[in-house]
């Protein structure tokens, strides 16, 4: 007798800080005892892992818990451990980053084909990772033998995978799987195109946007001043939002003939300006594009008497936006398909988006990220001067599109035996040459940060600001465009 065909699964909300309990989807155990080629096709094409589901195919004469975590993983598009010369993962690390990727993509159905082959242990493993993560599990086993069913059976008793819902007939299990997905993308997201600026001049802030109007044609200023002046209207909407009350200047006798002296940045302060200009440049597409972006921010911040200063030569320093790539979403592709241990994506997405030396990100440490993923802050001086007062830590800004890759390595670190959060995040990663070689020849990028050879501070870090007790004119927002004639 065919059993009641299961309504298809619903589609989750994003996952809460904590998964869903696993009780709420039983296992659905879908039997097909004719081995129609049928329903692997329908399998396969119900697949989308962009949208959170994914269909895992075990890999045949094998019976090792290591090598199904590796085929989850290939199936959430992470296959860079098929190449011969790249890192391999043992089972525990290799579940761990099964885990860790379920939680930080957001994954929450899956089919396991061949499920009749599956052994004890690796069932067992299954039933962890399901609730660990809440995903509803499906097993399409193919067993015509009464015989064969009870022996699967008992398989899932020794695993604890209890709750199942059996579905017969291949007309039932066509229909249990569901339609096929729409619109799922294949290979490599599309290049990315920006338009390339000239060279600027190295003018103060007060004379940049002036001279490169006199030093450019209309098409190539249109694209410098849009640079501008979205660092202009950044600046004044970061400043209105984090520093809302201006320290009060020093008492001035009416006999002093100067006016009272600038006030530096207190340490918070410091450490906000500097994850601003990380924020307003990490994404930059080009060194240009970060100096355009900086001078407008000089420029809004002087409408709000605030002097940034920053290093005259930004081109010349390492940091967001001069050694730095953008993570489009096929740089994300490539490092998540290469590397599929969470430890390594995260420590490749690092070097690029933050530029900086490798012996500054080997000290970050599990908690030097926050909760939302948003930030980097390496307390350097405090390790390395012991008993110093504390000092400005080097804050970087995490782009959207490396997020989850920094909370799946937290989560792998913090899923790691005897882990606390003053441990290093990418232990194992910068430690020996060997092992760091291997990293960036798996991860197959250019990395503009090994290649600077600026090992001193990063260009943000170097930033200093004072509060100008003078005066200043209002100021629009958004700067109006220059009109026709010369300024």
């Amino acid at each position: 007798m065919t059993a009641p065909t299961l309504p298809p699964a619903p589609v989750p909300a994003p996952r809460a800080a904590a998964p869903p309990s696993a009780a709420a989807w039983p296992v659905r155990l879908l039997l097909d005892g004719d081995d129609d080629q049928a329903v692997h096709r329908a399998a396969y094409q119900w697949a989308d892992p962009a949208r959170g589901r994914i269909t895992v195919d075990p890999t045949p004469h094998t019976t090792s818990p290591a090598y199904l975590a590796l085929d989850v993983l290939r199936a959430m598009g992470r296959d860079g451990f098929l190449r011969p010369e790249a890192e391999r993962m043992s089972t525990d690390p290799a579940w761990r980053a099964v885990t860790c990727w379920t939680l930080a993509t957001d994954v929450y159905e899956v089919i396991v084909l061949r499920a009749h082959r599956l052994t004890t242990e690796r069932l067992r493993r299954l039933a962890a990772w399901r609730a660990d993560t809440g995903i509803r599990l499906t097993l399409l086993a193919h067993t015509p033998e009464q015989t064969d069913f009870q022996r699967l059976r008992e398989h899932l008793t020794a695993a604890e995978l209890v709750d199942t819902v059996t579905v017969r007939g291949t007309v039932a299990v066509l229909e249990a799987i569901g339609p096929a997905a729409t619109r799922r993308r294949t290979g490599p997201p599309p290049r990315d195109h920006a338009h390339p600026l000239p060279a600027l001049p190295r003018s103060s802030v007060a004379a940049f946007r002036a001279d490169c109007w006199r030093r450019q044609n209309a098409t190539d200023f249109a694209h410098t001043d849009g640079q501008y002046r979205a660092g202009y209207a950044a600046a004044r909407t970061w400043l209105a939002r984090t520093l809302l009350l201006q320290p009060t200047p020093p008492e001035v006798t009416e006999e002093a003939d100067h006016p009272a002296e600038p006030t530096p940045f207190s340490l918070q302060e410091t450490e906000d300006v500097r994850l601003f200009l990380a924020r307003l440049t990490v994404s930059s597409p080009s060194a240009a594009h970060t100096v355009a972006r900086v001078r407008g921010a000089q420029a809004g911040l002087l409408t709000r008497s605030v002097l940034l200063n920053v290093p005259d030569y930004l081109t010349s320093r390492a940091g967001p936006g001069i050694t730095t790539v953008p993570l489009t979403p096929r740089t994300v592709h490539m490092i998540t398909v290469r590397l599929p241990n969470p430890l390594r994506a995260a420590a490749v997405a690092a070097l690029l988006f933050t530029g900086t030396d490798t012996s500054l990100l080997s000290m970050t440490q599990i908690g030097s990220v926050d909760e939302d993923g948003t930030t980097v802050a390496i307390d350097r001086d405090s390790r390395i001067n012991i008993g110093e007062p504390p000092g400005p830590q080097h804050v970087y800004a995490v782009p959207p599109r490396a997020r989850p890759l920094l909370r799946a390595a937290v989560e792998f670190r913090r899923r790691t035996p005897r882990t606390a959060d003053n441990h290093g995040l990418f232990a194992n990663c910068f430690g020996t040459t060997p092992r760091f070689e291997a990293l960036i020849a798996d991860a197959g990028l250019p990395i503009p940060a090994l290649a600077n050879g600026h090992s001193g501070d990063d260009w943000h870090t170097a930033a200093r600001c004072w509060h100008l007790h003078t005066p200043t004119p209002p100021a629009p927002d958004v700067l109006p465009r220059f009109g026709e004639l010369h300024p």
